[in-house]
């Protein structure tokens, strides 16, 4: 079989079955859908079909070929990553993340953070992968990168403009000790993900009149200890509406809803690891309440072979 007709062909007929099953179809600039990744982990081809659970799943081609059908279906798109984008495929011990990144800025992500995996290669190969290939934000609001090569290539957030709507995004990273050997990360300092995620929140919705804010995080969904994570992050929270997570490589059936400090509603949701899945969430915001989650979807990412 021909590998270049395989991923091709494998990628339409994917992009084309989401296109015929689709009931998201909106045109409203109040409508927002938001796409997300987390630990894609340089798996940029299908799992091999070996016989094993993940066979002729995932892939780059087929998640391209899907979201480019979406995109031409919906007017206001957001796609974010919550980290983890290296390590894990021969991908990334040859080529260092050139790929990854030049893969996801064909797909045309719009942010993203940085997991442990992603020191991996050092700073200096992130920062040159991310300049080179990707040319998407990384936003961390709780790493310090002073002194370090990534001090130029963050921000701390960034307002999106779809529509009529102002979508502020933030992102958050995992506590590098013990994960990143300190010759990895060198000067970058971890600061509280809960302070500095609700402090930036605050200023996108109350400074920069954001109609919803959303935290990438590489924190991890949940734990059996103490350790910060999504879910503390959200009850601890007053002004952030969704976090989009990483780092457990949990595939969520359906978000998981939970109170803030404010009293109100913030949704976490997180999509596996390698590629399996995308997830879909379709807000409409016409509504006197404001933000309404209209319906979610964890796509399945599947190549077919075609002799």
């Amino acid at each position: 079989m021909n590998r270049r007709k395989f991923i091709i062909q494998g990628g339409m007929t994917a992009g084309a079955m989401l296109l015929n099953g689709s009931s998201f179809a909106s045109s409203s600039s109040s409508k927002l859908t938001i796409l997300h990744t987390n630990d894609v982990h340089s798996r940029l081809d299908p799992f091999p079909m070996d016989g094993t659970r993940n066979a002729g799943m995932g892939g780059i081609a087929a998640r391209a070929e899907i979201i480019r059908n979406i995109r031409a279906q919906e007017e206001n798109v957001l796609l974010l990553d919550a980290g983890d984008i290296f390590q894990g495929t021969p991908y990334f011990n040859i080529f260092k993340g050139e790929p990854e990144m030049r893969a996801m800025q064909m797909m045309g992500y719009d942010a993203g953070v940085m997991g442990n995996h992603d020191f991996d290669a050092g700073m200096e190969n992130f920062v040159k992968q991310l300049a080179d290939q990707g040319k998407f934000p990384i936003l961390m609001c709780n790493y310090g990168f002073g002194q370090t090569p990534m001090e130029n290539h963050f921000a701390p957030y960034k307002v999106f403009k779809k529509g009529s709507l102002r979508i502020g995004v933030t992102g958050v990273g995992i506590e590098l000790i013990g994960l990143v050997p300190e010759s990895l990360y060198g000067n970058t300092v971890y600061l509280d993900p809960i302070s500095n995620a609700s402090r930036t929140a605050a200023l996108l919705k109350k400074e920069k009149n954001c109609d919803m804010v959303i935290c990438i995080s590489h924190l991890g969904d949940k734990y059996s200890d103490n350790k910060v994570s999504d879910e503390v992050l959200a009850k601890e929270s007053e002004h952030i509406d969704l976090i989009l997570g990483g780092h457990t490589h949990r595939f969520f059936d359906k978000p998981r809803e939970y109170t803030n400090k404010a009293g109100k509603k913030v949704l976490v949701n997180q999509v596996g690891w390698g590629g399996l899945q995308l997830g879909r969430l379709d807000y409409d915001f016409s509504g006197e309440g404001g933000q309404k989650l209209d319906k979610n979807q964890s796509i399945l990412i599947m190549e077919n072979i075609v002799d």
